[in-house]
């Protein structure tokens, strides 16, 4: 699922990927529901691709949108994004207790709880590892 959601630098919100070809992307935003082109020059990344920062090794957003929604059983998040960047990591240490401390900012784990209050709003919960087609 998360292979089709998307973000878009310089445009807030997530996006589900409508359709592509080489020239444009056709994107729904989960928040308004509305869809646009966007085209080669704006950067776009598949949550799918993304991961966040631990003492160990990486962790892919998907484990951690898991974690977050066990720990928030299924509802949106408990803490305002909007809060004190203290308040911020206090949260994000229940989600993830080893996430590296100098790397993992404030505003990443605002834009991360942003994004998964949207993703449950929106009913894109299921953060399961996907398979690849086999043909």
């Amino acid at each position: 699922m998360l292979k089709k959601i998307l973000a878009i630098t310089g445009k807030s919100g997530l996006y589900k990927l409508i359709s592509h070809n080489n020239n444009v992307v056709i994107v729904e935003s989960l928040e308004t529901g509305k869809r646009f082109p966007s085209y080669p020059s704006d950067k776009i990344v598949s949550l799918n691709d993304v991961s966040m920062f631990t003492e160990t090794d990486d962790i892919a957003l998907r484990e951690v949108l898991k974690m977050m929604f066990d720990l928030e059983k299924g509802a949106v998040c408990s803490v305002d994004p909007k809060a004190d960047g203290s308040v911020l990591r206090e949260y994000f240490a229940k989600v993830l207790p080893n996430f590296d401390r100098d790397r993992v900012h404030n505003s990443d784990i605002k834009k991360l709880i942003q994004w998964y209050n949207l993703l449950v709003k929106s009913d894109n919960t299921n953060f399961e590892e996907e398979e690849e087609k086999k043909s």
